[in-house]
């Protein structure tokens, strides 16, 4: 017998909860023998009477065919035997999966709160006509559905391509009121809902022919995405070669195909298949270089031009802050950085890379010959009504050249300090080192924390046309108004020490160095401070008391930074959960203890399951957590003495200096984020 404590193993942790056992993987179910371990510890659990399991998919984020038939199997052995198998915490992707592959029907799904989730129910087929159900709805008039009647009838076509063709109304829409008629699922197609191995054994030619996508199949069953569900030829096409039957389920082409290309690691440039662009998508100041030798002519096609600005535009239309292009051994991968998370969007044939790194290089104005040294440029395009510029950055690896695109789209800019994120007490304390008129204020943080998106916002609190301001960055990445902006050009010497004393003859009042990253810089910053003129910068450190020691370690003397310095602000960007998938739960008792909150009232936290929205993460933007340090008269005496970290630690506890941590659990608690991101951005 197992304790009622878990008990862990290497795969499974395992733990006896009243009348029921949770067993817990640590990995996916797909990965090798995790589904032969399983089954061992539910024999296990059988062989002590413990027949009632409750299956908790936390960690598993995907699966595929022949693991679903193995838990099918463990659900019908404990019914045998009297008890039976129920699942929880599963994600959005595995709820959609269970529930077209009708898996839900026989396993039930339940949340933290033991009721079982609402899946796909059983749709009963409407007893109208397509065109009837889209009047009703709104979607187009009964005039339009007389005129598709007619030509249905002289062309022989489905009443629902005729309205597509004919832009009535959007593909998606008629294909839902299809599924409505059919009582058929509607499914939208993405990376994880479909097996990969079923795919390729029915075989991209006869998927591309037919229009169609096996997504998994389980006992005899396959479920199949298509555009038509009435296509009985294609569907029994199917069914002969793959010898099992077929449930059918509704997509929309573009998902289709889409997909089809990924799971074969290849993009066919044609019309289907590239994502359309819109009309207003502009690439602005772009003049093709002249290149006897090299140039790709496959990227002087448009095929290759409509599928980078479609790229760019995804990227654009959701908020990516970055693109990446890497190529393999046997194919390109495109990447886009989502709230800081890396999520692969698509797979293009590796012979394409040199062609698509061609007509970005064409955009950048660049080289295209040169694939040997690294080159960094600038795009700009017009999309969604607005200027987007691109940072371009390639740099030459073993397979080709990787090209990595920084989007920086002024919309999606925070220039408000007062929408930071900040907590009214941090707003406060910043905006009264803002009201200095001298001084130097840093801020501090990794790599992608938001330290430039905070500097511009104080810029912008900061702007007059009575005050003189001017910044000095590498590269300059917003434009904004009355402010004197200067780049940094190391090439031809121009580095930010170099700037930075030309600028102090400029007569400034506020200057904005980009970054002090050695020496030189720090110490004409802390002149410039010294001399009547407000300094904001940025640091690379973890914490803000570790501004401090960096300042000294790089040669600046104590006694000038002790009067020079009036703040630092540090700062992490955390994800958000996300609104569409966001359920709530009961605090643990030991994390209620841990943190010293009020047992007493019910602590309530928050999580995302994960869903469309969201790439299935359960988190859906970003917002930042600070930490505001004022240098006191206390701080300043203590910098004097050149103090050790521990010194400067006490001092931070003595004055009760709200951390990062303090503030991200802050944000915890009102529901905003997790626990496990603050500890993973904060690095607890």
């Amino acid at each position: 017998m197992i304790s009622p404590a878990e008990q862990k193993s290497e795969n499974v942790v395992r733990t006896r909860i009243g009348v029921m056992t949770c067993l817990a993987p640590r990995k996916r179910l797909d990965s090798e023998g995790m589904m032969e371990h399983l089954s061992e510890c539910v024999d296990e659990c059988t062989e002590v009477g413990e027949d009632r399991i409750v299956l908790d998919l936390a960690s598993v984020q995907a699966i595929d065919s022949t693991s679903i038939e193995q838990l099918l199997d463990i659900n019908d052995k404990l019914i045998h035997r009297g008890g039976w198998l129920k699942l929880t915490r599963i994600n959005s992707l595995l709820k959609e999966i269970f529930s077209i592959t009708g898996v839900s029907h026989y396993i039930p799904c339940i949340d933290d709160n033991d009721e079982t989730i609402s899946t796909h129910e059983h749709l009963e087929p409407k007893k109208a006509r397509l065109g009837d159900i889209l009047v009703n709805k709104g979607v187009v008039s009964e005039a339009r559905i007389e005129e598709a009647i007619q030509l249905q009838r002289k062309l022989g076509r489905r009443m629902g391509q005729i309205i597509v063709d004919k832009g009535w109304a959007p593909e998606r829409v008629v294909l839902e009121a299809v599924s409505e008629q059919l009582g058929l699922a509607f499914v939208n197609l993405r990376t994880g809902l479909c097996d990969v191995a079923v795919a390729r054994e029915l075989g991209k030619d006869i998927c591309t022919r037919l229009k169609l996508l096996p997504l998994f199949k389980i006992r005899n069953h396959v479920t199949v995405a298509t555009t038509d569900p009435q296509a009985i030829p294609a569907l029994e096409e199917v069914e002969e070669h793959l010898q099992c039957q077929v449930n059918p389920v509704i997509a929309e082409k573009d998902g289709i195909f889409q997909l089809l290309n990924e799971i074969f690691s290849e993009r066919d440039l044609t019309a289907d298949l590239i994502a359309e662009v819109d009309d207003d998508f502009e690439v602005i100041s772009s003049e093709r270089q002249d290149d006897p030798d090299t140039i790709d002519e496959l990227a002087a096609g448009s095929p290759v031009i409509n599928l980078v600005n479609s790229i760019i535009q995804r990227a654009v239309q959701d908020g990516a802050s970055d693109i990446h292009i890497e190529p393999s051994r046997d194919k390109t991968r495109i990447r886009l950085r989502m709230d800081g998370v890396l999520y692969e969007i698509m797979a293009l044939r590796s012979e394409l890379h040199s062609a698509v790194v061609s007509r970005l290089k064409v955009m950048s104005n660049l080289d295209i010959s040169e694939r040997r040294l690294p080159q960094d440029g600038r795009i700009q395009v017009h999309t969604r009504g607005r200027p987007v510029d691109l940072r371009f950055s390639s740099l030459p690896g073993l397979y080709g050249e990787k090209v990595v695109l920084r989007v920086l789209d002024k919309n999606r800019a925070i220039l408000d300090i007062n929408k930071l994120g900040m907590t009214r007490r941090n707003v406060d304390s910043f905006g009264g080192l803002l009201g200095h008129s001298y001084g130097l204020i840093l801020v501090t943080g990794p790599t992608g924390s938001g330290k430039t998106t905070t500097l511009y916002a104080a810029l912008n609190y900061l702007n007059s046309i009575e005050k003189n301001i001017v910044t000095i960055e590498d590269p300059v990445e917003y434009q904004v108004d009355i402010i004197n902006q200067n780049e940094v050009r190391a090439n031809i010497g121009l580095t930010f020490a170099k700037v930075l004393k030309h600028v102090l003859r400029q007569d400034p009042d506020i200057v904005m160095v980009g970054e002090i990253r050695e020496r030189e810089t720090a110490e004409i910053a802390v002149q410039a401070a010294l001399t009547g003129h407000l300094v904001l910068s940025t640091l690379h450190t973890n914490d803000s008391i570790g501004a401090v020691t960096r300042m000294i370690d790089m040669g600046v003397e104590p006694y000038l930074l002790s009067s020079a310095l009036i703040g630092v602000v540090a700062q992490r960007l955390v994800r958000t959960v996300c609104p569409s998938c966001k359920t709530t739960y009961l605090a643990e008792m030991e994390l209620v203890e841990r943190f010293g909150w009020n047992a007493d009232a019910g602590i309530k936290l928050a999580r995302g399951r994960g869903c469309n929205d969201c790439y299935d993460s359960g988190y859906k933007g970003r917002q930042g957590v600070h930490e505001v340090l004022v240098a006191t008269e206390s701080l300043q005496k203590l910098i004097i003495s050149n103090p050790s970290r521990d010194q400067l630690d006490t001092y931070l506890r003595e004055m009760n200096v709200a951390t990062l941590f303090d503030d991200g659990l802050e944000r915890v608690k009102r529901g905003e984020t997790t626990l496990e991101e603050i500890s993973r951005s904060i690095n607890i």
